[in-house]
């Protein structure tokens, strides 16, 4: 019995003509990557097993990879990990249905890139950064000296201000480092931090033309910080932080 086939995609470009992107592997088959083409624009796409797709690093990087082919000659407007619909026909109603804001997208990402910034705390500064504050010093200090249930409310105190302390670092580097490189980009994103460490997590919207002198700044900064913090510099990506809608299909159930 023959699979029955939906079509994968992997998002929108500006494009009248076919364009072929190659191959992707997709539920254990190489598949075409071609184009289906609407309103002057095109969705890149493979036909595919309707299916959930399990989010496997493999299956991930395969999506990933087709979307950094195009865009290395195409603005893309990217589609989330997974989304298979029955037919051209359908592909056609979803572009139909998203034309409007297709229109309000395109020229806020043309000719730019996404590129994202994680500033981690190396352990043993911020220990002795934390630790050379008088009141935490005061602090540990009196709490050394008492018996640990008198200590109790010490011990939460001393918790209290090394959180206050790490936000407070944190301004400072949403004022030192995420700003100047906010001046320098088209859109900028701060992050909610994800880990007790993480000073700083950044989405960047460059133009292209910028991403040398960029990419200079992060040095610059990275230089001024490399004994203190670990830096994880990505991208370019598509405007996965500042595209407005959620282009997403529903998956079969």
């Amino acid at each position: 019995m023959s699979e029955e086939l939906g079509v994968y995609m992997f998002g929108v470009i500006e494009e009248k003509e076919p364009v072929n992107f190659g191959h992707v592997v997709l539920a254990e088959g190489e598949r075409p990557v071609y184009t289906i083409h609407k309103n002057n624009r095109a969705m890149v796409a493979a036909d595919a097993p309707i299916q959930i797709y399990d989010p496997s690093r493999k299956n991930l990087q395969a999506h990933q990879e087709i979307v950094s082919k195009v865009m290395a000659s195409y603005d893309i407007i990217p589609m989330s990990f997974g989304n298979v619909l029955e037919g051209t026909e359908d592909i056609h109603i979803l572009m139909d249905k998203l034309n409007e804001q297709f229109d309000e997208i395109f020229p806020k990402i043309r000719n730019k890139i996404e590129v994202g910034l994680k500033i981690i705390g190396k352990k043993e500064w911020l220990s002795e950064k934390v630790n050379q504050e008088p009141h935490v010093k005061a602090l540990q200090k009196r709490t050394r000296n008492k018996e640990k249930n008198a200590s109790y409310y010490d011990r939460m105190e001393l918790g209290e201000t090394a959180h206050k302390f790490m936000m407070n670092l944190h301004y400072q580097f949403e004022e030192d480092v995420f700003q100047p490189l906010a001046d320098m980009a088209a859109a900028a994103k701060s992050n909610e931090v994800i880990s007790e460490r993480m000073l700083l997590n950044a989405s960047f919207l460059i133009d292209k033309e910028k991403e040398e002198a960029f990419d200079a700044k992060v040095n610059e900064i990275y230089n001024e910080w490399l004994d203190k913090a670990e830096f994880k510099y990505t991208g370019p990506w598509p405007a996965y932080n500042f595209i407005d809608i959620k282009l997403k299909a529903k998956n079969p159930t």
